[in-house]
């Protein structure tokens, strides 16, 4: 399908590159689990999956139940978001275009021929075997930046640092058990406040500022697995809006696939 794109995952970053994309004039689906663990759930498309639909920054997401409804939805000018994780929809509509957004670290299956236009986001893949092109992931100098050989930066599995906080950002499941969140996302926090719990066990905040990301309830967790996020520069609105790391990374892939459609010397041409 000309110009289609079809991204696996749809959590922060994937949602920041399919915006981009879609303001772009790209026609796009997402695909997700069934039970998204997203943190960042206000600025992810995948948040879709339990609502149904999501607007971020003024584009839609929805909910869709199969292929064809994808297909309609993305070019009547919505997102489309299909709980697919074989990401079955690409052999069913054969877009020009796949984007692996799952960030899992490795290869879960995307391949160089499963479209025209092949593109990952950070670690786990080789430009120019596995797919056409990476995107860097990791915060610094090199963020956002298409790798045509070779693989991104490992990741540090160190949070990226704000007002000289990292891993203290981060809530952390305390135990393994059943989530359940005691404050929205925009809140404010104190440090020591409890933010949520994991079967009666609490997760107090280590650091005050406004509660950024949290799961969703009732998602099973595991010990130590990421549950929550605090933001300590205390601005509600970054709460609700796509960040800095993912404008970067959407730009990344955006260059790619207009250098791929584009340049005589790759023949990977729109027909």
């Amino acid at each position: 399908m000309r110009n289609l794109v079809v991204i696996r995952g749809a959590g922060d970053l994937a949602s920041g590159v399919a915006h981009r994309l879609h303001q772009a004039g790209f026609p796009v689906i997402m695909t997700e689990i069934a039970r998204p663990t997203v943190i960042r759930r206000a600025v992810a498309f995948a948040e879709a999956v339990y609502t149904g639909a999501i607007t971020v920054e003024g584009v839609t997401a929805r909910l869709v139940a199969g292929p064809e409804e994808a297909l309609t939805k993305a070019l009547q000018g919505e997102i489309a978001v299909l709980v697919d994780p074989p990401a079955g929809v690409i052999t069913a509509l054969r877009p020009q275009i796949v984007v692996d957004a799952i960030l899992a670290k490795t290869n879960l299956g995307t391949s160089i021929n499963l479209a025209p236009i092949v593109i990952a986001l950070g670690p786990g893949f080789t430009a120019g075997r596995d797919v056409h092109a990476v995107v860097e992931t990791r915060r610094g100098h090199y963020l956002g930046r298409v790798i045509w050989q070779g693989a991104a930066l490992a990741n540090t599995g160190i949070p990226g640092e704000v007002m000289g906080y990292t891993e203290e950002r981060v809530l952390r499941a305390p135990a393994n058990g059943i989530f359940k969140g005691c404050k929205a996302i925009g809140d404010p926090v104190t440090a020591g406040e409890t933010v949520a719990m994991v079967d009666g066990v609490p997760i107090p905040a280590r650091i005050s500022g406004v509660l950024r990301g949290i799961l969703h309830d009732e998602l099973e967790v595991t010990r130590g697995m990421k549950v929550g996020d605090i933001d300590p520069r205390g601005e509600r609105d970054y709460c609700f809006t796509i960040s800095d790391k993912a404008r970067a990374i959407a730009g990344g892939v955006l260059e790619a696939i207009l250098h791929l459609t584009s340049s005589p010397e790759n023949k990977l041409m729109l027909e």
